[in-house]
């Protein structure tokens, strides 16, 4: 049997490069491989999307751009963490046995910490619905960017303490990280989040890409100077979509001097561009056709739910809830 695969992503804004390359592009590669469940995380995303229309059309968003990069339906299952509220019973199990100070040790929370004043309280349990978006499906291996793996190091903790107190109920689950695109740099260098406002839009206009593209921050080298590739931002984008000796000529370049900032930044462009072009037909598709994404959603979820039925009644009988 295969093993089972599982990772989400949430629906709080606009799918960039970095989300493909680091998340959706390994679930595409691995829906052959793994029984494959991928889920719209819009429980997370309430964390700080407040707004129903929004949150909506998010959701849509999303499910439309997994479609287009190449998610097969009949492969993988495709679904709302909102469609298994079993989820959010689990996590409460979880959270009867977890401490604040466990908690207050992750590294999302720290974070959120030092940009506000206060924390809301789903934020700050982040960590744990998680684990019960994991462990309620029994995953073998979960997909995540480097920075992602505390949280299944979080994930087999609350499994190892739940199975230490109520009996053997859940497997504990591993990490997947494809360390050349574990964190794909933003437009400033750092990880590219939406948060950090530094992203390159994967379903962008031509003109969004460019000026993204554009605003790369680089060093003030002139175009005659030798340059040292490693050290640039543009090169670390052009590594996701050039390969072999294409990637070589360019590196030479950079070595041998000739080459602008400028130059360098039209060339990613068109590469991505390129890159992307099939995926925006796709996506064109889909956009005509909403029923279709809603459908293959709920299809998805009932799947989902059938998946776990049996667990929810093991879990629940180890508890002592079950009569």
């Amino acid at each position: 049997m295969k093993k089972r695969l599982l990772s989400g992503i949430q629906p709080s804004g606009t799918i960039h490069i970095g989300n493909y390359f680091g998340a959706i592009k390994q679930f595409v590669d691995f829906q052959d491989q793994y029984d494959s469940s991928i889920f719209i995380a819009d429980l997370h995303a309430i964390t700080t999307v407040q707004n129903k229309s929004t949150l909506s059309s998010n959701i849509l968003s999303v499910a439309m751009d997994y479609l287009a990069c190449g998610l097969d339906p009949k492969k993988v299952c495709l679904f709302k963490q909102s469609d298994i509220p079993e989820v959010a019973e689990l996590a409460w199990y979880f959270n009867c046995i977890t401490t604040m100070p466990y908690l207050e040790r992750a590294t999302a929370y720290k974070d959120a910490g030092m940009k506000a004043k206060e924390v809301n309280v789903g934020l700050f349990d982040y960590p744990i619905l998680m684990s019960a978006d994991i462990l309620i499906q029994d995953a073998d291996v979960v997909p995540v960017g480097s920075d992602q793996k505390q949280h299944i190091e979080y994930a087999r903790d609350t499994a190892i303490k739940f199975n230490n107190i109520y009996g053997e109920t859940f497997k504990l689950p591993e990490p997947v990280i494809m360390k050349e695109v574990a964190i794909v740099p933003g437009t400033d260098g750092r990880k590219m989040s939406k948060s950090y406002g530094n992203i390159i839009p994967l379903f962008g206009t031509d003109e969004q890409i460019r000026k993204a593209v554009m605003s790369i921050v680089t060093d003030s080298k002139s175009p005659s100077e030798p340059k040292n590739p490693e050290e640039c931002n543009i090169f670390a984008l052009h590594k996701l979509f050039l390969k072999g000796e294409e990637l070589e000529n360019l590196k030479k370049r950079y070595k041998d001097g000739g080459l602008g900032y400028k130059e360098s930044k039209d060339m990613l462009y068109e590469e991505i561009v390129s890159f992307i072009k099939p995926m925006r037909e796709n996506r064109e598709y889909y956009e005509k056709n909403i029923d279709e994404v809603k459908s293959i959603l709920k299809e998805g979820g009932e799947k989902a739910k059938n998946n776990i039925n049996a667990k929810m009644q093991l879990i629940r009988n180890n508890v002592g809830v079950n009569l």
